[in-house]
């Protein structure tokens, strides 16, 4: 019986442990631990690679949302139209604006927020639309950006999960007014610890961005804003730097094990995930669907492989949103039954892939 952990970053990181080691080094010696050369290169270096003229490093993904909104001066009775189906970060900023989040259906074959439903949600109080890359996979931004053009909303990426993801040729993080991402362990660009980042065009939105971050300070102890401390602090900067250089060849990885996948579970008796046309994801999760599927989790365990429910409760059937208990939202519930994400990283090997492809199957 083979051993096949969902992510193991231990292998992830064995090619580069020595670039990781020097950046150790570089930062200790430096004696500059917060908001020095590191976070400014990296800031560079990531705006370049997304697309956008802007990025700024803060604290983490949810934050990365939260001060965004709060940029956009967004708060007290306005609405968040947000997915029913991702992950509560989503949520929990548009609730800490003291706004209010609209769920809003995905589409039942990318599981990302259906634009066909969008414009029902709308009303006089709705300032925002979140569009997540659930998976790795971008939502259909052209269409999203259409209807908040004609109804002047903000449009906000979540691209925790799509870190080089591409819609039409356009990579993830430049698709909208601005964007959200995480840096946390598991993602595709994975920090050491915590971290997120702000990505823009908008010069007043970046500038907001880092008085914000910063106890709302541009210059130190003169404070125009009541911030916070939400900072992506040197040495992670660093390890991002070093791990930035190598995230293109690891999405393509993702990329390889994806297609296997999908190859070899083609006739077995689970949903594979659908790819549209016009995407081209990255694969940060590999997400099956089976009505079977706590079932099929536990058959997987006893033979040695490692899966994770993405996401088992929807945000509007958590205990901290029972404002939304009675809301209808049956594909987003139907989902939370059945989604199974596999093992997924670009250390995979070819045969780790044919087993659990081969354990499914005796499951089928």
């Amino acid at each position: 019986m083979m051993k096949i952990p969902f992510l193991d970053l231990s292998r992830v990181h064995q090619d580069i442990y020595e670039p990781l080691q020097a950046a150790f080094s570089r930062v200790l010696d430096s004696g500059c631990f917060i908001m020095g050369h590191e976070l400014e290169s990296f800031e560079t270096e990531f705006a370049e690679y997304c697309g956008v003229k802007h990025c700024v490093g803060v604290g983490n993904g949810l934050e990365a949302i939260h001060l965004l909104l709060r940029a956009y001066k967004i708060g007290q009775g306005d609405e968040v139209i947000v997915p029913s189906n991702t992950f509560i970060a989503t949520w929990l900023a548009v609730s800490q604006c003291g706004a209010t989040p609209v769920p809003v259906e995905p589409r039942c074959d990318t599981h990302n927020i259906d634009p066909d439903l969008i414009e029902a949600a709308i009303t006089p109080r709705t300032r925002a639309i979140i569009a997540v890359h659930l998976y790795g996979q971008s939502a259909d931004m052209d269409r999203i950006n259409d209807i908040a053009l004609r109804y002047n909303l903000i449009v906000i990426e979540d691209a925790a999960q799509a870190q080089g993801a591409e819609y039409k040729g356009k990579r993830a993080g430049s698709l909208g007014h601005a964007a959200a991402t995480s840096f946390y362990p598991g993602k595709n660009l994975g920090a050491l610890g915590d971290g997120g980042a702000v990505l823009t065009q908008d010069d007043d939105i970046a500038d907001d961005i880092k008085r914000l971050r910063n106890y709302g300070s541009k210059v130190k102890y003169q404070h125009d804003t009541a911030g916070y401390n939400s900072r992506l602090d040197e040495m992670q900067a660093a390890f991002l730097r070093v791990k930035l250089n190598h995230l293109n060849e690891w999405n393509i990885r993702r990329r390889k094990v994806a297609l296997q996948y999908s190859t070899l579970l083609n006739g077995l008796e689970i949903i594979s995930p659908f790819v549209p046309d016009w995407a081209d994801p990255v694969w940060h999760l590999y997400v099956i669907r089976s009505q079977q599927r706590d079932k099929l989790k536990t058959h997987l365990e006893h033979q040695g492989i490692s899966t994770v429910i993405h996401y088992p409760i929807a945000p509007h059937q958590q205990n901290c949103y029972l404002q939304y208990a009675d809301h209808s939202l049956p594909i987003a519930k139907s989902l939370s039954g059945e989604v199974l994400s596999l093992p997924m990283s670009p250390a995979m090997k070819d045969d780790e892939i044919e087993y659990v492809v081969k354990m499914i199957g005796q499951f089928s």
